[in-house]
């Protein structure tokens, strides 16, 4: 029996409309989401982040915003962290709330490192990690969280805040993770998270050099994971959107050496430990 061409409409347009309930389903859920899908699916089904007790993490960038919270997110699970960053009056303060929410863990002082670095001074990054490795003997995940942002038109851009802002925000850390590398390899064991942007992916206006340095990050440490994913070293890209931290109040403006304090609103990002599940 011959399906007629008034069924295959009806079917064709029960498929459709099954498509676009789907798809509309989707596009709520994400928009009620905190993450995007690959965070949400990681986030229900990969590994719990009590899996991190007594794993060693250095978290560079540490002082403020998306590095203090991640190092409070870890000592409540009870992670030992590395603490650097180059204001250490900052440094204490976050060292110093660690130890209240760590001790509810069961860590101790001597799990929560202090260290102050400054990513720009290449010849000292071998300096850093021995003292990490001196200290806790090994290192589980690097985090390069580090960096500075800007403001100012394209065409206002003085060259010198470009070459500043990949000084900090991408050679520092190509370094300092080329040091730690031949240790996780050595252990055949070892993750490295890096602190990207949305403006990794796309551009977006008054802040072209920061965007230049988180696209070539995307560039550099994209490349690494592809060339360690069969050798036991994990590589993981984080892309928040807006946050609120003293990133904003310490940026480079258009005109150079010129600091402008800044408070503007933006979202709060709350599941960036996407790399603890991986």
């Amino acid at each position: 029996m011959r399906t007629s061409n008034a069924e295959k409409k009806m079917e064709l347009t029960s498929l459709l409309l099954y498509i676009t309930i789907f798809f509309s389903a989707l596009l709520v859920l994400i928009l009620f989401s905190d993450g995007d899908l690959t965070l949400m699916l990681v986030e229900r089904f990969g590994k719990r982040l009590s899996s991190v007790k007594g794993q060693v993490y250095w978290i560079v960038g540490a002082s403020s915003g998306i590095g203090e919270y991640l190092a409070y997110e870890l000592v409540a699970n009870g992670a030992k962290v590395v603490l650097s960053g180059r204001r250490e009056n900052e440094l204490q303060k976050v060292q110093a709330q660690c130890l209240i929410i760590g001790k509810k863990a069961g860590l101790s002082e001597t799990d929560i490192l202090l260290l102050p670095v400054d990513v720009t001074k290449l010849e000292l990054h071998q300096q850093y990690f021995d003292a990490v490795l001196k200290h806790f003997g090994t290192l589980d995940v690097l985090v390069n969280n580090a960096g500075r942002s800007q403001r100012a038109e394209w065409m206002n851009i003085d060259i010198r805040v470009d070459k500043d802002l990949f000084e900090g925000n991408v050679f520092g850390l190509l370094n300092l993770s080329r040091t730690v590398i031949p240790h996780f390899l050595a252990k055949k064991k070892g993750q490295i998270a890096v602190t990207s942007s949305v403006c990794g992916k796309v551009g977006a206006p008054c802040s072209a050099s920061y965007n230049a340095t988180k696209h070539a990050l995307h560039g550099y440490f994209e490349t690494l994971r592809a060339e360690l994913t069969c050798r036991g070293i994990l590589v993981t890209m984080l892309c928040p959107g807006p946050v609120f931290s003293d990133l904003l109040s310490a940026c480079a403006t258009d005109t150079y050496g010129q600091v402008q304090f800044r408070t503007q609103l933006a979202y709060c990002v709350c599941n960036l430990f996407s790399f603890l599940y991986v």
